[in-house]
């Protein structure tokens, strides 16, 4: 499909992934088809319904007829939902497959000193990235009756989890002038020995790396949680957050002002400010990809 071959020429093509983006490409056929038959259906549906009208009456004829064509449109949309679904899951194993070559390449860089260090990316380049980042997270579609996972939105990971090489946290640092602060990073690995992580700085890629505990990281969400379906999945108005502030690479608490009313929309948020009357920044926008729980105390 579109989307498939949009990443794949974005991020190169290893053999797995052509293979892939092959199975995208039948789906897509698939879903064309499905599509067709059930826009079909319906526009029999709607014939129906006109024909009623004119001859204002319910017959014994069109309820049995509307009964088997809103039976057929129920299982073509199932149908349909389901072929959605496969596609979604091959996407999500075309880009964790980028993810990964994404990271094999990383390291082979680090270790290789035959080859001259790498240039600082430009901080435009790195905002542009970031928010594209923002945009492709993916947004969770549960089947009726399941329940948002750990990391979806405000969801917070499960007790035993472990993020992985190349996951994006937050993570609490010490700066230059001895203040903490929280900052956004990616993990380069977890010691189960020592319960500590290893991670980089994302604004100073292979020249600044932190090993911390456990409870200086937290994993940033993994979906986007739908307002429309799952509203208890995200943060609720004048909750206490960390949020990314834009154009930057650290986070800062922050109090949710409005949360997305739409599945593309992002939180509005108020930064803590002590340079405004009321100790709060007037709303900016946050992507829900980089809002995380805070557990400090709201300040008084």
């Amino acid at each position: 499909m579109g989307t498939c071959a949009a990443m794949l020429s974005r991020g190169g093509m290893g053999r797995g992934c052509v293979q892939k983006d092959w199975t995208c490409r039948n789906q897509d056929d698939v879903m064309k088809e499905e599509r067709s038959r059930s826009e079909h259906n319906l526009v029999n549906i709607q014939k129906t319904h006109e024909r009623m009208q004119t001859e204002n009456k319910i017959s014994p004829y069109y309820r049995t007829k509307l009964r088997g064509l809103y039976t057929t449109a129920k299982a073509d949309a199932e149908a349909e939902c389901n072929i959605l679904r496969k596609a979604l899951d091959k996407i999500a194993e075309i880009k964790s497959l980028l993810e990964e070559r994404r990271i094999a390449a990383k390291i082979a860089g680090l270790y290789n000193d035959s080859e001259p260090p790498r240039k600082t990316m430009r901080r435009g380049v790195l905002m542009t990235l970031l928010q594209q980042s923002a945009m492709t997270l993916p947004l969770w579609i549960g089947k009726p009756g399941d329940k948002p996972p750990p990391l979806c939105g405000a969801i917070p990971a499960s007790g035993d989890y472990v993020a992985k090489p190349g996951d994006k946290v937050a993570a609490r640092v010490k700066a230059v002038d001895g203040d903490e602060q929280w900052i956004l990073a990616e993990v380069v690995s977890y010691s189960h020995a020592t319960n500590k992580y290893e991670v980089d700085d994302i604004d100073e890629e292979g020249k600044e790396r932190h090993t911390l505990s456990r409870r200086r990281i937290i994993p940033l969400p993994q979906w986007k949680a739908n307002p429309e379906t799952d509203p208890e999945a995200l943060f609720q108005k004048e909750q206490l957050v960390l949020a990314l502030y834009p154009q930057t690479t650290c986070f800062y608490r922050a109090l949710i002002h409005t949360p997305p009313q739409r599945p593309q929309d992002d939180y509005s948020v108020l930064f803590e400010d002590t340079s405004y009357a009321d100790g709060y920044s007037p709303p900016l926008n946050v992507a829900q990809r980089y809002v995380v729980a805070c557990k400090e105390p709201k300040k008084k």
